[in-house]
C-alpha cells in the first residue's frame, strides 16, 4: 500500500507551508537524565522514501534487526514519508553507534536488497535525551500523532510504521524515569 499524503515542508526557496497545530517538543541537551533519547533523522532532500511499502517496511526490518541484537531498546517510532522519529535506548554502544548502524544499515541494504544507489540520508540527526516521565510521554505521543497531524491516519493506531500499531515490535517504557514533580529534573533558583 503506498501512502497517498506527504510531510508538507518548506520547499528550498523558504516558502511557507501550512503548519501543524501540534508542536515539537523543545529539544534539550543536558548532562542529566535517562539514556533514553527522542531521535528525529531525515531524507536526503527530505524526498519522500518511506510513502511505499517496500522502503518503509525494509527501514522497519532493519530497526527490528539491530533491537533483535540488542543494540538498543526500541520504545517509541514512527516512519513517517520523509523522516524517522524514534524513542530508543542504546545498550552498550553509544547513541551515535546505534543511529550509524540504523542509518548506514538501511543505506546498505537499499543497495544490496533493491540495487539502488539512491541518497537515502541527510547527514546527522537530532536528538534529545529524556529527561523525566513527563518528558518521555510528550514525545511519545508527538510520535504516535505525527501520522495524524500531517493527514496520513484518522488514528494514530491506524498508521501501519508506528509503534501505536498493534502487532509491531517494541519494548515498554524504560524503568527509572520519574516524574517531573518529584524530581525528576533538577532545578536551579
Amino acid at each position: 500500500m503506498a501512502l497517498s499524503h506527504a510531510v508538507i515542508v518548506p520547499n528550498k526557496d523558504g516558502a511557507s507551508a501550512p503548519r501543524s497545530t501540534m508542536s515539537k517538543p523543545p529539544r534539550d541537551h543536558t548532562s542529566f537524565g535517562s539514556d533514553t533519547y527522542f531521535i528525529t533523522t531525515t531524507t536526503w532532500g527530505s524526498r519522500t522514501l518511506f510513502q511505499t511499502d517496500r522502503m518503509a517496511l525494509l527501514l522497519l526490518d532493519t530497526l527490528f534487526q539491530y533491537r533483535r541484537q540488542q543494540k538498543f531498546l526500541l520504545h517509541e517510532f514512527v516512519v513517517m514519508p520523509n523522516h524517522l522519529h524514534l524513542l530508543l535506548t542504546p545498550t552498550g554502544i553509544p547513541l551515535e553507534r546505534a543511529m550509524q548502524l540504523i542509518k548506514g544499515g538501511f543505506s546498505y541494504r537499499v543497495k544490496k536488497e533493491l540495487g539502488s544507489n539512491l541518497e537515502i540520508w541527510e547527514r546527522g540527526y537530532v536528538d534529545h535525551r529524556i529527561r523525566d516521565l513527563d518528558d518521555y510521554e510528550r514525545h511519545a505521543k508527538y510520535i504516535r500523532q505525527n501520522p495524524v497531524e500531517a493527514h496520513l491516519a484518522s488514528a494514530e493506531e491506524e498508521y501501519p510504521y508506528s509503534s501505536a500499531c498493534a502487532g509491531l515490535e517494541r519494548d515498554p517504557r524504560p524503568q527509572g524515569l520519574k516524574p517531573e514533580s518529584l524530581g525528576g529534573v533538577l532545578r536551579h533558583g
